[in-house]
């Protein structure tokens, strides 16, 4: 009876998902008949060369974009929840977002200076990217430089909040002192952005997303065993410090390539977590991974479907979309919790 169940929920998982996708390619800007689409998806004879574009350009890169990023950060917000024991810790906690912002915003908000200096000549969008990566591997070294001495999970957690404040405050103090434009560019690249991803550099962020998926599976039995406490963990032999490390280190770079790529998504990574754990009534890693990494796809496609505005050529930010429904649900689950 209870495995007739989970079949259940999986199936409606994966119907929600395939309708997701459905709707995605259907809904947008320029309305196309199915058989436009059919004809575009088929590469048919049929089949217009703008409709082909539209589909093939525009939305299904950013349906691809949309699965990646939901199912990483809902895998970076679990292992943070597990982790630090925390249910409202997520993905930026350990401050690699606010890294992969400040080397944006010096790129940015400072290209004024560098160009005048003569470092550089222009700030392209592969420039962002690469410098949002720089920002997250500074603030990577960092805590793993301090992660082998610290004992404590809850200093640890501290200090990612703390490094987190500091790139803060250093992004406020280049927006103080930066020209509209520039600054206006960073608050919009600063709203999370779903599209415009071509299809090479999707394929490296498919890469990095399924082997650091696949990492967090490896990770099932030992998240598994830490729910029942450090000394439990360390009596079957294992290893803390390695495990500490592997989980840091994936959240990392999950947190950091979508943060790169598309910008810093908010609530998806603290929500989507006690979605799995509501949804399944379970805290076994085994069914939450791969239930997160589901639910993560479904949620940010249909906040990209509600971010599309009927009948009019612009796209809301997806943060605005994801903070409104994000928002309400972290409110009823602690008031839950209370």
């Amino acid at each position: 009876m209870q495995q007739s169940r989970q079949l259940y929920k999986w199936l409606i998982l994966c119907t929600l998902l395939v309708s997701g996708i459905l709707l995605s390619i259907l809904w947008g800007s320029v309305e196309l008949s199915i058989h436009e689409i059919w004809a575009a998806l088929l590469s048919s004879e049929h089949a217009s060369s703008k409709h082909s574009m539209i589909i093939w350009e525009f939305r299904l890169p950013k349906i691809l974009t949309a699965l990646l990023a939901g199912g990483s950060l809902a895998i970076a917000g679990l292992l943070m929840q597990t982790f630090f024991r925390n249910p409202i810790a997520g993905p930026f906690v350990l401050g690699i977002s606010s890294g992969a912002s400040l080397g944006v915003a010096l790129l940015v908000m400072g290209s004024t200076y560098l160009i005048d200096w003569g470092w550089i000549t222009q700030v392209h969008e592969s420039s962002l990217v690469i410098g949002a990566c720089l920002g997250a591997l500074a603030v990577l070294s960092l805590l793993l430089s301090v992660a082998w001495r610290i004992q404590d999970m809850n200093i640890l957690l501290i200090l990612g909040l703390m490094f987190g404040s500091a790139t803060s405050a250093l992004v406020s103090l280049l927006q103080f002192f930066s020209a509209p434009n520039d600054l206006q560019r960073f608050v919009f690249w600063s709203m999370g952005n779903l599209s415009g991803l071509s299809w090479s550099v999707l394929g490296i962020l498919l890469l990095i997303c399924s082997l650091f998926w696949v990492g967090s599976f490896l990770l099932a039995k030992p998240l598994n065993i830490l729910l029942l406490g450090e000394n439990y963990a360390r009596s079957m032999g294992l290893n803390l410090l390695k495990i500490r490390f592997l989980v840091i280190f994936i959240t990392a770079i999950l947190t950091g390539a979508i943060t790169a790529f598309c910008g810093p998504i908010a609530f998806i990574g603290i929500v989507i977590p006690h979605l799995a754990r509501m949804l399944f009534k379970t805290y076994n890693h085994h069914i939450l991974i791969p239930a997160s990494i589901l639910l993560g796809m479904i949620v940010l496609l249909f906040c990209q479907f509600i971010a599309q505005l009927p009948g009019n050529s612009q796209i809301l930010p997806i943060n605005i979309v994801t903070s409104f429904l994000g928002a309400p649900v972290i409110i009823l689950l602690l008031l839950r919790k209370q």
